[in-house]
């Protein structure tokens, strides 16, 4: 069930598979994040994040100019600590996005998974 669908993110409840996605896509402006967030908290106020796993899709993920590595790293660190009982990471198309994202993943010592692709899709 689609629960957030704007231009430049979605977010999804998958009550059968006990699953919260969000995908972004494009590049994440400054303008954007504020609306994502309160969307996001919204969403996840809807289910038991302890019952529920997190994933987000990267799939549409574009690379990120460098001066803005910080602020994913913040990003996939709020997400790290939401308290989901799981938390899946689906790969970009990109490769250049892979990398920023496996090295930001790395960094702050997350504890999900980084997949390929995702198994239940919005």
């Amino acid at each position: 069930m689609i629960v957030v669908d704007k231009k430049k993110y979605k977010m999804a409840i998958n009550e059968v598979a006990k699953e919260v996605h969000v995908q972004v896509h494009g590049l994440m402006r400054e303008e954007d994040a504020e609306g994502y967030m309160i969307d996001l908290q919204d969403t996840i106020n809807k289910v038991s994040k302890h019952e529920y796993t997190f994933v987000v899709d990267g799939t549409h993920q574009t690379p990120v100019p460098s001066k803005v590595v910080p602020q994913l790293e913040q990003t996939m660190q709020f997400y790290s600590n939401l308290g989901f009982k799981d938390i899946l990471v689906v790969k970009p198309a990109s490769k250049i996005a892979q990398v920023q994202i496996r090295n930001v993943l790395e960094r702050i010592n997350f504890t999900g998974t980084f997949i390929d692709k995702v198994q239940h899709s919005m």
